[in-house]
């Protein structure tokens, strides 16, 4: 069953693609069947530059597990004190 769940959040950040790296404007998280992952669904994260071009784009997915590793392992290290020490946000 596809879920449809999906989110696009306005992210600033860097990624590598084929021909080097690229600014990543955009995030687009969603569930649903993976084109690749061996899973039946995965938490899929599509991190694209504002222009458009398809060979500017990062993906990945995730089964369930992983995914919420990774989400605590990101929620740690930012609340981190040396992060916090930092004064970002």
């Amino acid at each position: 069953m596809c879920t449809y769940l999906t989110t696009t959040e306005q992210v600033e950040g860097t990624g590598l693609g084929a021909r080097g790296w690229f600014p990543i404007t955009q995030a687009v998280v969603y569930f649903d069947h993976p084109q690749e992952a061996k899973v039946e669904h995965a938490l899929c994260i599509d991190f694209r530059a504002g222009g458009g071009d398809p060979s500017e784009r990062v993906s990945v997915e995730l089964d369930a597990h992983s995914a919420r590793t990774l989400a605590e392992s990101i929620l740690a290290t930012l609340a981190h004190d040396e992060v916090r020490a930092l004064g970002v946000e």
